[in-house]
Order: C-alpha cells, then structure tokens, then sequence
C-alpha cells in the first residue's frame, strides 16, 4: 500500500511524537558547485555539430589552443605564383593580393587563413569560388554548419548545402572545394587538431575555475567579532545592545574610505576568516595539463611564452620539427591555391602553366641559415674540382 499511514487515536499520536528525531543544533548546508563558463567541456558528445561547438568552446576556454593555432596560421607564411610569362605573372599575383574574400577582406591570404583554421579546429573546410557574369568575383569561406559532406564512394564526394526544407546537392561542385585533415579510411570527415583534448582541457578549466573560487572565498579576508558579556547581571542585560554597537563601530571602521581605530569595552576578540588557510599548489598540475595539449598542437613551448627549461639544442631542434610540421600544412593548401590560379588562368585566357613559391619558414638564426648556405656551396665546389681530377 502506497497510501499515507492514518493515526487512530491520540494515544498513538503522543507515541508518534516522543518517538520523533529532535532537531540539531547544528546542520551542515550543501551549497551547490560553483557553475563553470564552458559547460559543452562537462557535456562532451561527439557528434557532428556537438563535436564542432565543443572545439569551438576548447578555443575560447583554453587561450593556449586558440594562441597555438593562430601562430600555426602566420607560420605557414605566403606565397608567390611564378608563370614563363613575366605578364600573366604579375597580373595574376595582382588578383591574389586583390581579390575579395567573404564579406569585410582582401586578398587570397585572408581566405586561406580562415580556410586553415577552420581546417585545423573542425578536421574539414569547405570554401567557394564566387563568379560574376564570367568573372572571378570572390572567395568565400562557407561554414560547416551550413553545408553536408557526404562519400558517396570511396574516391567521391558530394557537397549539399543545408536549407529549411532540407538539403540540396550544390549546383556548380566544380566551384567548390573542401579538404580534410587525416580523416579516417573510407570517411569524408577529418579528425580535428584538437581531437583528443577535450578531457585533459577539462581538467585544466576546473583547475582554473577552482583557484577563482578559492580566491574569492580566501582572498577577500573577513572577520569574526566575538563578544563575550561578563557575569554581571547589567552586562548580560544589554548584551545585544552592545553587540549591535560593537557591530555598527568595527563595520564604520572597516570602510574603504576612512581610516580609523576600533575601541571596544569587555572581552572582544577579533579573528580573521580564510586567511590562515593555504591554497593548494597548482603549478604541476597546470604544467601537466599544458604539456599534454601543447604535444597535441606540435608547437614549441617557447612559442607560446612557456619558458620551460630547454637548452638551445633542444630549442633548434624543436623548431626543424615545427618546419615539417608547418610544411606539411602547406601541403593541404596547395590543391586549393592551384585550383583558384587555374580558375582564374583559364577565365582570363591566359597560359595555365604555373609555380607555387611558398616563402622560406625562418625558425632559425638568419646566421646559422647562411652559414649552412657557405657550407652547402664550398662542399659543391669541392665535389665539383674532385670531378675534374
């Protein structure tokens, strides 16, 4: 039976009374944790959309990821296009210096930033080759929430665009192009830079959000007035007058706008709150969160103002490590810099015979790089008198 028990007589009624708890004098109050700012890192499920905002918040909750990707983006540098014609050269590196990207930009750098950050956060970009009554017009970064990638076969894959009624398959795919970053075997999805980070980032936010609670619980000192009245009679009397008054002149002399004694009749004792208690320590935890997310990102620590001891070998070391891995990241850009200069080459009637110059990555001491040069070109020179003889 499910139903309330019903009492049939006082007698039971006193019964139930005397057996009743009493009430403590004291009772401990859960207080609710301290919400954090970044609650799709608590919520992780990766899928699709989930997935892409959860990378979006690890950017804007971690400054480390968002600063390494950034830095990524002005590593991988510029570039020039060289044609045999010295005037289809020029005036093609006039369109990419000119051309208008999205909505408030210039210039095919601007674009292939985005393209690449959007590359590296998501695993996929999706960008677009604008024409205009026969010309090329503009660059446009589409965002992923907006279009549907779908591998209709091994070697093919279809682009749709997302609608209110549904999806619809892009008119000119010739004119669009997306890339993906090491995505699995028979997938059209990329696998993010960040894929891996979303636990240890976790960590290192509640890591944070707990030294903010710690601080302003122990940082901010308060104190405890105590008031004990004596045993004479008149004393215990007007104990709460004078503990209103004590009350009224210690807050008066606790304003930030003046300075001033506190005076007080009868035993008074004054403690503070919070200020002999220690806050953990958090700098190895914090270091050891960092360290994992800045393996995953392949940046040097000295990049991102982590002064870690390393000695100069290590650090020149770390940075021919960084070369390849910023050469590798140039690799994926290149089919759409050859895909947008053809575009360009064929609408204008020009030769579509063309060069990538990507712009030396200068990690090292201009120094030791022409140093390197003088070595390369005297052993030429000796293996060329060697030759001879």
């Amino acid at each position: 039976m499910l139903l309330p028990h019903r009492v049939k007589n006082e007698d039971e009624k006193i019964m139930l009374l005397k057996k009743k708890e009493p009430r403590p004098l004291a009772q401990a109050v859960q207080t609710a944790p301290s919400a954090s700012p970044f609650r799709e890192l608590s919520s992780y499920v990766p899928l699709a959309v989930g997935e892409r905002r959860l990378y979006a918040a690890l950017r804007e909750a971690v400054p480390v990821i968002d600063a390494a990707i950034d830095k990524i983006l002005r590593l991988v540098g510029s570039f020039t296009v060289k044609c045999d014609d010295r005037n289809t050269q020029d005036a093609l590196n006039t369109f990419l210096r000119n051309v208008r990207v999205n909505a408030a930009e210039t210039g095919v750098q601007s674009f292939l930033n985005s393209y690449l950050s959007q590359l590296l956060t998501y695993g996929n970009a999706v960008g677009e080759m604008v024409l205009d009554r026969g010309r090329f017009a503009a660059l446009y970064n589409a965002g992923l929430d907006d279009v549907e990638l779908r591998a209709v076969s091994p070697l093919q894959i279809d682009i749709y665009r997302r609608e209110p009624g549904g999806s619809a398959k892009v008119k000119y795919p010739e004119l669009v192009f997306c890339s993906a970053l090491n995505p699995p075997a028979g997938s059209a999805q990329g696998v993010s830079i960040l894929h891996g980070l979303p636990f240890v980032s976790g960590i290192l936010i509640q890591i944070y959000n707990t030294i903010g609670v710690n601080w302003e619980r122990l940082g901010n000192v308060r104190f405890a007035v105590t008031y004990k009245p004596t045993g004479d009679a008149a004393d215990r009397a007007y104990a709460k007058e004078r503990a209103q008054q004590i009350a009224g002149e210690w807050s008066r002399a606790m304003q930030k706008d003046s300075v001033s004694d506190f005076v007080a009749v009868g035993d008074v004792s004054i403690k503070a709150i919070g200020a002999d208690n220690q806050i953990l320590d958090s700098e190895i935890p914090v270091r050891q969160m960092l360290e994992q997310i800045i393996a995953k990102l392949g940046l040097p620590p000295f990049l991102l103002g982590l002064s870690w001891s390393s000695t100069e070998r290590m650090s020149s070391q770390q940075a021919d490590i960084l070369t390849s891995e910023l050469e590798a990241y140039r690799r994926l850009l290149s089919p759409v810099i050859d895909k947008i200069c053809t575009l360009w080459l064929r609408l204008n009637g020009f030769d579509r015979q063309f060069e990538i110059e990507w712009n030396n990555i200068t990690l090292q001491d201009e120094t030791q790089l022409a140093n390197a040069r003088l070595m390369n070109a005297r052993a030429a020179q000796m293996e060329a008198a060697l030759k001879k003889e």
